[in-house]
């Protein structure tokens, strides 16, 4: 039921700003109940796509291509959870010293190296991203040997015992350089949205400290906040 109302989004069927059938609605014309509507409209609210309010009509945010930070899932997993086709290809790795951000962001030494893996990345045959990844040496060897064309590295690093546990995200603009021009066909210094993101293993160990550059109107991001989960609520709420 969520992946025919996020084609029915869409194809715009509802419109940005339009509201979804009332839950009563569509629950009779799938012929389920109403909880069973409600945990795929959760669904779509997860990936940003309408309102979250139980109750009312939900509202269509938009129809732009959403990834949500409620849960670490890789751009592979997620172009495919809404039916896109992902792809990608390296277009260079190289190691060299680290800087003393990337110093920073993965503990390593003064005279620490990293391994750059520079990948532009598709979906459904769209170029939609480049993808800047410096990793601590042990891991850059292990994606060094993955074929350029691999459409994920998330998993062939799971395969080898790396696993992507937790990651911090920082969102923001950035201009396209020489590279981002040539492998996304932008102009040089457009506007890209900018995902940097620090992730590290279930021990907190760093393993990636990476930065994405998206082509403007490809994807959004979303974040769920709520107010019943913060340190004041809790206090208030003490006896």
């Amino acid at each position: 039921m969520a992946a025919d109302l996020r084609e029915a989004i869409a194809a715009g069927e509802y419109g940005s700003g339009g509201r979804l059938p009332a839950e009563q609605a569509l629950a009779a014309h799938y012929g389920v109940s109403r909880g069973t509507i409600r945990q795929a409209l959760a669904a779509l609210r997860a990936n940003g796509l309408v309102t979250s309010r139980r109750g009312t009509r939900r509202v269509v945010l938009g129809t732009t291509r959403v990834q949500s930070f409620s849960e670490l899932v890789s751009f592979t997993s997620w172009a495919r959870s809404l039916g896109e086709e992902p792809g990608g290809r390296v277009d260079r790795i190289e190691r060299r010293p680290a800087t003393a951000y990337e110093r920073e962001q993965l503990r390593l030494p003064a005279d620490g190296e990293v391994i750059l893996v520079l990948r532009a990345r598709t979906l459904s045959g769209q170029p939609v991203m480049v993808e800047r990844s410096v990793y601590p040496l042990w891991v850059g060897e292990l994606v060094a040997r993955i074929p350029a064309d691999a459409v994920s590295h998330t998993e062939p690093l799971q395969e080898q015992g790396v696993v992507f546990a937790d990651a911090d995200h920082t969102i923001d603009l950035a201009a396209a350089d020489a590279d981002d021009a040539r492998l996304l066909g932008c102009d040089l210094a457009a506007p890209l949205l900018r995902e940097r993101r620090r992730s590290t293993d279930p021990s907190g160990a760093p393993l990636e400290c990476s930065e994405d550059r998206y082509m403007p109107g490809t994807v959004a991001f979303t974040v769920h906040n709520s107010l019943a989960g913060s340190a004041l609520t809790r206090r208030q709420a003490a006896p």
